[in-house]
């Protein structure tokens, strides 16, 4: 029996309260270098926590079902769609966000390639597509523009900016002062 209707046939509005009531954790989030505690309902998606609670505007909402790749960010060095992604299990784990990119007022080479090459166009996929490259490059995934293409395609640019894209990682893939820091063991 659905649970309202047995509720309404017993006299009781129990489902109604049990709806209403949700679970609160406190959970801390290492974005882009920083410490935030958050207090967050237990079903906060990581997006939703990096723009509504922690303030970071530039990771973007755009399907919020995962097929569009627009919330794209870095968990611990590995890409994740973070509409999909409960905030609370990112408890205690770094979190790369575009707002985290740039160094010392220096932006990622990844960024200085989008720009060289505009690897954008209305912009709104832009920083889930950078986030994307960041970590295609960093997995060793960008031998040619085929393998670059194969490892962007959860990416969706509507306004087809896609050669541009894959000139953009190309160039930031070659670039020395991206390799120098994989060396490092940096991003």
């Amino acid at each position: 029996m659905i649970p309202k209707l047995a509720a309404a046939q017993q006299g009781t509005d129990a489902p109604d309260a049990a709806a209403g009531a949700s679970e609160h954790l406190q959970i801390l989030l290492k974005i882009n270098g920083e410490s935030h505690r958050l207090t967050l309902d237990a079903r906060t998606s990581l997006l939703d926590a990096l723009r509504d609670h922690a303030g970071l505007p530039g990771t973007k909402k755009g399907c919020d079902m995962g097929a569009c790749g627009a919330c794209t960010v870095l968990l611990d060095g590995r890409r994740v769609v973070s509409c999909l992604t409960l905030a609370a299990t990112a408890d205690g784990k770094a979190v790369t966000t575009i707002e985290g990119l740039a160094k010392n007022g220096r932006l990622h080479p990844v960024q200085e390639a989008f720009l060289e090459h505009d690897g954008f166009q209305c912009g709104y996929c832009t920083s889930g597509q950078i986030m994307s490259a960041v970590a295609l490059i960093a997995e060793g995934h960008a031998q040619s523009a085929p393998v670059i293409r194969e490892w962007m395609s959860g990416n969706i640019c509507r306004c087809g900016a896609y050669p541009n894209i894959v000139d953009a990682v190309t160039t930031a893939a070659g670039n020395p002062r991206l390799q120098s820091a994989a060396v490092r063991g940096e991003q």
